[in-house]
């Protein structure tokens, strides 16, 4: 039973209609769907084909591919949801379960923002990753700031940015008032800001218990709050995101008078295709542009989305920047000993281990190092042991180049064996491989004579079945 002050509440707001509203939500009905990781999985024509990046086909994957979400490249609905956890393609990064409705940032970056290239980009509440693995994958020449500030999440997008692979990625774990040191810093800002949960009713019936007005009241403004800490990084001209998986107005259009009066924002419009069934609103006050998602209407759950610019600059501020600790000549030798990379890359030390990252983004790394608690920066390659290199988990599964290095390919029961951290037997070289299914990396093992030592992350293993 959906709360009657909620359903009270939405009657006169554009495109609400409470009879099919609380038909959709009686339904039972679950909407699936996934957007691909492009550099590790594509569809072929007629989607008879799933291949990887190396053009292998995949023959039995353990999705079903149906239609395509139609506002974001490389998503798709499935026609049946299977169990993910058993997928070793899934724990390979090559896709993620995303919510349709969420996915629509792309389209609204293409109309607000354009061009991709040498963008800065903060996603500022960032867990678990969808809008993160979204950003990273739009802004391909740009630089994703991924931010959470619990804790324990941020551990869960770490981990799912790893996962999927690039290296234009940095994951901070800090409150939104820290980005205020980075004055006229981003040109995107996205928030999907923590919300009441109204539009979640459908996919989660347990958020209905927890819904109130008071719940209403006290997130819009903790909104309020995290935007204003933030909207100082806002480069004059960049764009702002805003979005919650909320209904009420409070939280949505009330929010976009707000911004326009505390911050002296300017309203952009999206294009929408007339059969996507979203519903285009107006905020009473300024009528700036929001859009509704309502699951009567569209292939997907409860959505609120609007964009804007910011008209006048913050007041710059001096920014320095953190050493950053370079690798010996001792140890770049052992490490390019086991990969190679492109000469556009750098080599830095983070405690004991070493990662990389494309020079050209160096200086910013340096300058948010001073600034942020970062928890993870480009790809991490390894560590150093006496003579040995101990490769790391992030390069197995990055998008770095791994042609070359010695590899064993495991059926699925293996693989699944592996991704439970047990005991595989495959015949290999002696020495570090990749263990591959399908092709695509799942970690590393370690080929001894007498035994195969395996090095997937204890703390990501499969714990069922």
């Amino acid at each position: 039973m959906l709360p009657s002050q909620l359903i009270n509440a939405l009657e006169g707001i554009k495109g609400f209609n409470s009879i099919a509203f609380e038909a959709v939500h009686q339904s039972g009905e679950q909407i699936t769907s996934i957007r691909l990781n492009r550099d590790k999985l594509t569809i072929e024509a007629g989607r008879k084909s799933i291949v990887n990046s190396g053009e292998s086909i995949i023959e039995d994957p353990k999705f079903h591919i149906g239609e395509e979400v139609p506002w974001c490249e490389n998503a798709y609905y499935l026609n049946a949801r299977p169990s993910f956890t058993f997928d070793p393609i899934f724990h390979a990064g090559a896709y993620y379960v995303q919510e349709a409705s969420s996915m629509f940032l792309w389209h609204a970056l293409k109309q607000t923002v354009g061009a991709t290239d040498s963008k800065k980009v903060l996603d500022l509440c960032a867990a678990p990753g969808g809008k993160s693995t979204l950003l990273a994958s739009y802004f391909t020449n740009g630089l994703v700031v991924a931010n959470e500030v619990i804790k324990s999440r941020a551990a869960i997008l770490t981990e799912n940015i790893t996962k999927w692979g690039d290296d234009h990625v940095i994951v901070t774990n800090n409150d939104p008032k820290d980005f205020q040191r980075l004055a006229n810093y981003f040109d995107v800002i996205v928030i999907d800001a923590p919300c009441s949960g109204s539009g979640l009713f459908r996919k989660d019936p347990n958020a209905v218990s927890e819904w109130s007005e008071e719940s209403v009241n006290l997130c819009s403004l903790r909104q309020q709050r995290i935007l204003s800490d933030v909207l100082p990084a806002l480069k004059e001209g960049g764009v702002l995101i805003y979005s919650t998986c909320s209904y009420s107005k409070q939280e949505d259009e009330e929010i976009l008078d707000w911004l326009i009066d505390q911050h002296a924002l300017h309203s952009l419009s999206i294009q929408l295709a007339e059969n996507w069934g979203i519903v285009e609103t107006a905020s009473a006050k300024h009528h700036a542009y929001g859009y509704r998602f309502y699951p009567d209407k569209i292939k997907g759950e409860g959505f609120f989305i609007a964009a804007f610019t910011k008209v006048a600059a913050s007041d710059d501020l001096k920014l320095k920047e953190q050493v950053l600790v370079s690798p010996s000549k001792q140890e770049l030798l052992q490490i390019q000993s086991f990969i190679s990379l492109p000469l556009s890359y750098s080599y830095f030390k983070q405690n004991e281990a070493f990662r990389a990252m494309q020079t050209i983004w160096m200086k910013e790394l340096k300058l948010l190092a001073q600034h942020l608690y970062i928890k993870k920066a480009g790809v991490e390659l390894g560590s150093i042991k006496g003579k040995d290199f101990i490769p790391s988990h992030e390069l197995a599964v990055s998008k770095l180049p791994l042609e070359g290095i010695s590899s064993i390919s495991l059926g699925e029961q293996q693989a699944l064996q592996y991704l439970r951290k047990k005991e595989v037997n495959e015949n290999s070289s002696i020495g570090w491989n990749l263990v591959r299914y399908c092709g695509l990396p799942l970690g590393w093992a370690k080929v001894l004579p007498n035994r195969i030592n395996n090095y997937y992350p204890s703390e990501w293993r499969i714990l069922k079945g």
